[in-house]
């Protein structure tokens, strides 16, 4: 049985290295992306929906004011009924980089049934910045601090390629202990699930998307109904890429090195509820699901260290393996967030700690806490 299980699990890690599009490389970056040719550059609508966002605000407003993009560019805030002044710390971050006429803010109606919080306030938004009739929409998060060149990059990608959607996962946060532990992990999983180039590949059915930092086509949006068509989606912004995607358009997903989220995650807990918010909601809130998940990240995680404790030879062997296979295929997450690589074989450490995570989202939902988020329960898709 040892040896069996240790099988299993190295074949799944030889599998994963040599045919899941290389979704370990972490080779994506928007950075490396030339600027095609020097036609007029397109009108730029960025979309922020912010609830409660006064600690970062300031710095994602100036960011993208501050852009280097030859242009048109505004920034639509939508203030989600915020009670720490958030609108007005976005209207002072415009007014000292020099671009206040540049600033929008729009103030988000009562949230309605069938719709979650961000999405409702995305969706004012979005109907604010068509009216100015942007070529793309930049639909971004408030905690996100824009490199210069970042909105000139997607767009060229964009146009390119002929792109309806150019995502980036941005640079999370990773400073403290907690980051260190489980942020280069929720990366390496996320491109496990969705690996970029399969993403890119217009014949894959595998469709993926970044909401931190997501450029999108306004005639792609109204193709499948607008943010309206999403308006329950917990994970919307890998909802928003499939419907894009299964209507035939084309979309991509990568990195950026220079593109940061400034939210910090100071220790486990936080990161756990950051796990815990959309993890069962990713299952379909499907128990079978959830119990398959459990099993696969045990066989595939936990098992390889655990085997070197087996009484058989044979099975300590391909643990060790398995083990090592996992570890290097880590190593490249690890650099790009340039923490140390002596953290890759931590990996099943980590790996636990997000199965733990993953069932406690369970258990929320079935509470009727799911998708909890600055006081609202999210996880209202219509049964």
């Amino acid at each position: 049985m040892w040896v069996l299980i240790g099988a299993i699990s190295l074949a799944i890690w030889v599998a994963l290295l040599v045919a899941r599009g290389g979704f370990w490389r972490f080779r994506e970056v928007i950075e490396i992306d030339p600027v095609p040719d020097d036609a007029p550059a397109p009108a730029v609508a960025v979309v922020i929906p912010a609830r409660d966002e006064a600690t970062t605000i300031g710095q994602a407003v100036r960011s993208l004011l501050a852009s280097r993009y030859a242009g048109p560019l505004r920034v639509f805030v939508v203030d989600d009924h915020s009670s720490d002044g958030t609108a007005e710390v976005a209207r002072k971050a415009a007014d000292k980089t020099g671009a206040g006429d540049r600033l929008t803010v729009v103030s988000a109606p009562p949230l309605p049934p069938g719709w979650t919080g961000k999405l409702w306030a995305l969706a004012q938004g979005v109907e604010a910045a068509i009216a100015i009739g942007p070529g793309f929409l930049l639909l971004t998060d408030a905690d996100v601090v824009h490199a210069p060149d970042n909105v000139s990059r997607l767009v060229a990608r964009a146009r390119r390629d002929r792109l309806d959607i150019a995502s980036v996962m941005v640079r999370l946060h990773c400073r403290t202990l907690a980051e260190r532990f489980a942020i280069p992990a929720f990366v390496f999983f996320f491109f496990k699930l969705y690996p970029p180039a399969w993403i890119a590949r217009p014949r894959s059915r595998v469709a993926g998307a970044a909401g931190g930092c997501l450029l999108i086509r306004p005639e792609a949006l109204a193709r499948i109904g607008g943010i309206a068509a999403i308006r329950y989606e917990l994970i919307d912004d890998c909802a928003l890429a499939r419907r894009v995607k299964s209507g035939g358009g084309r979309i991509w997903l990568g990195l950026s090195r220079a593109t940061e989220s400034v939210r910090p995650y100071a220790g486990f807990a936080q990161v756990r509820e950051m796990i815990a918010r959309t993890a069962f909601t990713q299952l379909h809130h499907s128990a079978p699901l959830l119990l398959g998940t459990l099993l696969g990240m045990g066989l595939i995680y936990l098992a390889p260290p655990l085997l070197l404790l087996a009484p058989d030879h044979a099975a300590r062997a391909l643990g060790l393996a398995a083990w090592l296979l996992m570890s290097a295929a880590y190593v490249p997450a690890l650099r790009f967030y340039r923490q140390p690589l002596l953290l890759a074989p931590l990996l099943p450490l980590t790996a636990a700690f997000y199965t733990f995570a993953t069932l406690e989202s369970a258990v929320r939902y079935w509470r009727g806490a799911g998708g909890l988020w600055k006081g609202r329960v999210q996880d209202v898709r219509p049964r």
